[in-house]
């Protein structure tokens, strides 16, 4: 039975917690009505049968289970339980020390641990070298019950193997906020590559409109001269090159260059 609430607790999604049945309409009632009659928080529980004795279904436990969770207690004690975990106020990330390990870094995070690193790695290099030596030696001929050199090696260079990941998770945060600067020094790049390419091809727009503008009012002007009909020059102007698109009326394109 034990076995199985507590794979109850553990489950991702677990079912309402078997007390729920407990909440009804009658039993919130009687609370109620318990809380009008009594006279201190204290003597609830012991006077519940005598004080409520006119009431009928008044059930053998305690009505005051049925009450809400003190929030003020919640915030003294900083944490609180549901479905059998312990959820924090404030999170925090636990040091090596708190979670039962051997910590050889200083408990502020803020402080200066290269010195502490520096320390930490000389150490790993020298114990790896000793664990190399032990185990290059050849075996003891006297039997004994204490631990081997090799062995002692390896529990230390867990260690200090630890203490080094202890420190990378402490520089997480540091790690997220520069990632998140980089994330966005680059987009604001991408967006000011982005207005460029925008204001170039509105100049580019910009001048041919200025171009179809002259061209059209060029057009408008009239025919050529009577000079330039018996010499059998052409008038000077702009050379028009031939369009798979239909031409459309002098009017309508000086009416579009004005609009525009």
């Amino acid at each position: 039975m034990e076995d199985e609430q507590e794979a109850e607790l553990r489950n991702p999604f677990p079912s309402p917690p078997s007390h729920y049945i407990n909440y009804s309409a009658h039993n919130l009632k009687l609370l109620s009505l318990l809380r009008e009659r009594a006279e201190g928080r204290n003597a609830l529980e012991p006077r519940q049968n005598e004080i409520l004795s006119d009431q009928t279904d008044v059930p053998e436990w305690p009505l005051t289970l049925l009450e809400k969770p003190r929030a003020d207690w919640i915030h003294e004690e900083g944490y609180y339980n549901v479905f059998g975990d312990t959820w924090f106020l404030k999170e925090t990330i636990p040091s090596l020390g708190e979670q039962g390990g051997h910590q050889l870094l200083p408990e502020d995070v803020a402080a200066d641990r290269r010195p502490a690193l520096l320390s930490i790695l000389k150490s790993m290099l020298v114990t790896y070298s000793s664990f190399l030596g032990a185990m290059l030696a050849p075996p003891s001929s006297v039997p004994s019950s204490a631990p081997p050199e090799w062995q002692r090696q390896v529990e230390w260079i867990t260690v200090l193997a630890q203490n080094i990941m202890a420190a990378a998770n402490d520089l997480r945060p540091v790690q997220a906020r520069a990632s998140l600067e980089l994330m966005m020094k680059r987009q604001l790049e991408l967006r000011r590559e982005e207005t460029i390419t925008i204001h170039a091809r509105c100049d580019s727009l910009e001048a041919q409109l200025a171009q179809l503008r002259d061209m059209a009012k060029q057009s408008s002007a009239g025919p050529p001269s009577d000079e330039s009909e018996q010499t059998g020059e052409r008038a000077p102007g702009p050379s028009i090159e031939k369009s798979p698109f239909p031409l459309l009326p002098v009017e309508e394109v000086v009416r579009w260059a004005e609009e525009l």
